[in-house]
């Protein structure tokens, strides 16, 4: 499947060698990670298709990062690999978040068939963005009650302040123009001044923002708009 954003965690060199030569040939385009800490900070930080995750890694072990990355939202398919044979190891693995599993050792065949499998399971989404529960900083948002809580405390926020953060959310990491906040949050095709959108963004950061004059979710892009790094 061409086009498709794999990140391989695999703390063997030889093996993540081997595993991003024969995907790289395959069409993925592959990032990689050699322990835990690295792999939490790549999967809650950028965008991919489908994550490899060994379960024997330095820093922290792959049980913990599907754990952690599931709480923060991400929902891209994980396709867990391991040197243990137990089915009490892939029972865990499956309940805190995996999607498949494959004992080592094993052929590379077998391992782009379970990568091919996973793709077509999986909703086509460009973030892997949760859109029932996110959680970003000491923030959490849960889409479903449209409730955003502050250290288990609830923000209030206006209606149109929710779905700005929501469409934030949906296009983390992405520029987005205030004219396409103006349409696709407002619903305005056309308005000879953005400055509604500067007022809500200046709400949402008085409220979201350790320091506000100083944000660190909801980005200023000069002369661009705006990008949600949470």
């Amino acid at each position: 499947m061409p086009d498709k954003r794999l990140l391989l965690v695999e703390d063997e060199p030889g093996l993540q060698l081997a595993l991003f030569d024969r995907l790289t040939a395959e069409g993925y385009t592959v990032e990689t990670a050699g322990d835990g800490n690295l792999a939490v900070t790549r999967a809650t930080g950028e965008p991919f298709d489908v994550i490899v995750l060994d379960v024997m890694l330095p820093g922290r072990d792959g049980f913990d990062v599907a754990k952690t990355i599931r709480q923060q939202g991400v929902q891209t398919p994980i396709l867990m690999l391991t040197a243990r044979s137990q089915v009490v190891d892939r029972v865990v693995g499956l309940k805190l978040g995996a999607d498949d599993y494959l004992t080592k050792p094993f052929e590379t065949i077998e391992l782009l068939a379970r990568i091919e499998a996973l793709l077509r399971r999986a909703p086509s989404s460009a973030s892997g963005v949760s859109l029932e529960r996110y959680q970003f900083g000491d923030i959490t948002v849960d889409v479903r009650k449209a409730e955003v809580k502050l250290k288990g405390v609830a923000l209030d926020l206006s209606a149109k302040e929710f779905q700005l953060l929501k469409y934030f959310i949906e296009h983390r990491g992405a520029t987005v123009s205030r004219d396409e906040l103006l349409q696709e949050v407002w619903g305005y095709s056309s308005m000879p001044s953005t400055r509604t959108v500067d007022v809500h963004v200046a709400w949402l950061r008085q409220k979201l923002e350790p320091n506000p004059r100083v944000p660190q979710f909801i980005l200023t892009v000069h002369g661009l708009g705006y990008k949600f790094a949470g």
